[in-house]
C-alpha cells in the first residue's frame, strides 16, 4: 500500500482488524481524551513501507488519557489490568499525561494531545483513538512527513536543551530501530 497522506494512515488501521480490536478495548475504558500513540501507530507505518508481511512486535501498547484529578500510578495499574483482563496477550502500559510531564522536568501539559506532542521523536508524537462510530482519529503534532519518510529526529522540544536533546540520542540509541527498519535515516543533534 502507498501511504501518502493522513488518510491513507487512518485506513491502513482501519484495515487491520488487530488493530481495531485494540483500540476497541481501550475506548470501552471511557478515558478523558485518550488515544493510542507511539510505536502503536510508527510501527505499523515503518512496516508497511518496508513491505513487511508480518507485523513488527511491539514492547508495549501505550494508552495515554489525561485526568488531573487523580495522577495516583495505581489508577493507571488497574486500568492496566482492566486491559489485561479483556486481551491478557497484550503488553499494556497506561499513562496518565496529567503527571507525565515530570518525567523530562517540563510544565504541566493541558492535555493528552500536548503530551504527545512532548514526547522525545516525531516519529513516535503519533497518536490514533476512536470517534462514537468507531472511525479511526489520527492526531500527529509534528505531522506524519518524517514517519513516510523515514526520518527520526527530536521534537522541537528535545532541542531545547543539552539534557533533552541527551534524552532524545539515549532513547535512539536505545531503540535501536535501524536494526528493525534499516531504511530509516536517524538524525543526531
Amino acid at each position: 500500500m502507498n501511504i501518502k497522506n493522513e488518510n491513507d494512515i487512518i485506513r491502513l488501521i482501519e484495515e487491520d482488524e488487530w488493530m481495531m480490536k485494540l483500540l476497541k478495548a481501550a475506548k470501552v475504558l471511557n478515558l478523558p481524551d485518550w488515544w493510542i500513540c507511539a510505536g502503536f501507530v510508527r510501527s505499523k507505518v515503518w512496516d508497511v513501507l518496508h513491505v513487511y508481511e508480518e507485523r513488527t512486535l511491539l514492547s508495549d501498547i501505550d494508552v495515554i488519557y489525561f485526568n488531573p484529578t487523580n495522577i495516583n500510578e495505581d489508577e493507571e495499574k488497574k486500568l492496566e489490568g482492566r486491559l489485561k483482563n479483556r486481551l491478557p496477550n497484550i503488553p499494556w502500559s497506561v499513562k496518565n499525561q496529567a503527571r507525565m510531564h515530570k518525567i523530562n522536568n517540563l510544565p504541566p501539559y493541558s492535555s493528552a494531545v500536548e503530551g504527545i506532542a512532548n514526547f522525545p521523536e516525531t516519529v513516535t508524537a503519533l497518536g490514533v483513538k476512536l470517534n462514537d462510530e468507531d472511525k479511526v482519529l489520527l492526531i500527529a503534532p509534528h505531522g506524519i512527513t518524517d514517519v513516510l519518510q523515514l526520518q527520526v529526529r527530536p521534537t522541537p522540544r528535545f532541542l531545547t536543551t543539552k539534557e533533552l536533546r541527551t534524552v532524545y540520542e539515549e532513547r535512539v540509541r536505545k531503540k535501536n530501530w535501524k536494526t528493525t527498519w534499516t531504511m530509516l535515516e536517524i538524525f543526531h543533534f
